[in-house]
């Protein structure tokens, strides 16, 4: 996995819908499960939106603490 990704993944906010504005590694699960069973965006935004919901699946979130102490 590229580290560049996780780094979005923490630096990045929502550009729309009712989580408009959160970071994406806060975006809670049950919105992400609800994108993965309709369809992640294409795109860049929906690449990232599937590996921060596979993350949180796996529970791997630790993952991206150092980063967000950065």
């Amino acid at each position: 996995m590229n580290p560049e990704i996780l780094v979005e993944l923490v630096k990045m906010r929502m550009p729309y819908g009712k989580y408009k504005g959160y970071l994406l590694c806060d975006l809670p699960e049950f919105y992400l499960s609800w994108y993965h069973s309709k369809g992640f965006p294409a795109g860049k935004m929906g690449m990232l939106l599937a590996t921060i919901y596979e993350i949180k699946l796996n529970g791997l979130e630790a993952l991206l603490q150092p980063i967000k102490k950065l």
